[in-house]
């Protein structure tokens, strides 16, 4: 069976469909994680959500919907936690770690399950992902996607400087919880791509490989969805493709791995473009300052003179010839006084 056969086989469509949108989705959210510098906030709520997918199988019903609302608690108590202060931001997250993967674990026991059903969402399954899985990835990759590029100004000022965005008048709790929100549904709709324990590859890497092009957050935002979209599908091409040798190579990992490959090939261009603008431009450029004159003072200007004179009820203060002069006014005129 050569390639184009494979990709006309139903499953193998369906896996193609998820990892177009998943490989746009999970950049797009992960811009901001980056931006805030919780790079490794997807990682936490991906062992979150490993607890939502052992409950669902415990409980008989979806696992998908059971991670979706699993995650989306630990992300928006992550996020109240690191507001607050009461911890820092990289112990909130540690916890997150082990207690959702030791959770996750701990009810899978409960429910009898195969380690071999929880692996499909820990290292991803997008060749047996279902219609049902399927319509609910598109769904949510849709709504990320329109988020992100919708509220782009409002999430970017919040990520990047959230004392500012409060004095500007943004509600910053609500766009805060909003992107952690956001984490939340992208690890979920990814788990059946990349897995959960990868997840977190697919949300920052991309973002990574366009940093080093890119010095805008718009081109960064959308050079990210694009390097991701090709990361996701460039990865599931080359599993197929290794299948086709005999090779039991999964899609998960083959996309994690091209996406890396991407960012050390982007990187040596990276680091030449910031030698060159460095070369080119090693000061920022800022206008010359203009010094006010005031012809009205009593007082002619020298080469080292570039103060406005004051006046001071009596008297008024001036510089000339790098010393600081007094003029004073009274009933028999004007004399002046060196300091």
């Amino acid at each position: 069976m050569t390639l184009l056969e494979l990709f006309s086989v139903p499953f193998m469509q369906r896996a193609l469909i998820a990892a177009f949108l998943v490989g746009i989705a999970a950049p797009a959210v992960g811009t901001y994680i980056v931006q805030r510098r919780l790079a490794l906030m997807g990682d936490g709520i991906g062992h979150v959500a490993v607890t939502g997918v052992a409950i669902g199988l415990w409980t008989q019903t979806s696992p998908t919907w059971a991670a979706v609302v699993v995650a989306i608690a630990g992300a928006v108590v992550i996020e109240i936690v690191r507001e607050r202060g009461h911890a820092e931001g990289d112990v909130a997250l540690a916890m997150l770690f082990y207690g959702g993967l030791a959770g996750g674990v701990f009810v899978t026991g409960l429910a009898g399950t195969g380690a071999s059903r929880l692996q499909e969402f820990l290292f991803g399954s997008i060749l047996t992902i279902s219609v049902d899985d399927l319509l609910v990835t598109m769904a949510l990759a849709v709504v990320l996607i329109v988020i992100c590029v919708g509220l782009s100004p409002q999430l970017f000022a919040v990520s990047q400087d959230a004392d500012y965005a409060k004095v500007a008048g943004l509600p910053v709790r609500f766009y805060s919880i909003l992107v952690a929100v956001l984490a939340a549904l992208s690890v979920v709709i990814a788990m059946r791509t990349v897995g959960l324990l990868l997840v977190s590859a697919l949300m920052v890497v991309p973002v990574a490989i366009v940093q080093q092009l890119t010095r805008s957050f718009r081109m960064t935002l959308l050079g990210a969805m694009g390097a991701g979209l090709v990361a996701s599908v460039g990865g599931l091409g080359l599993a197929a493709a290794l299948s086709r040798t005999g090779a039991n190579v999964q899609p998960g990992p083959s996309i994690v791995l091209v996406a890396l490959a991407g960012f050390f090939l982007v990187w040596p261009i990276g680091a030449w473009l910031r030698r060159r603008r460095a070369l080119v431009a090693p000061f920022p450029e800022t206008a010359p300052v203009e010094k006010p004159v005031d012809e009205a003072h009593p007082h002619h200007h020298g080469e080292k003179c570039g103060h406005v004179a004051v006046e001071h009820g009596d008297h008024v203060d001036y510089i000339h010839d790098g010393h600081r002069h007094a003029a004073h006014v009274g009933a028999e005129g004007e004399h002046y006084d060196e300091h």
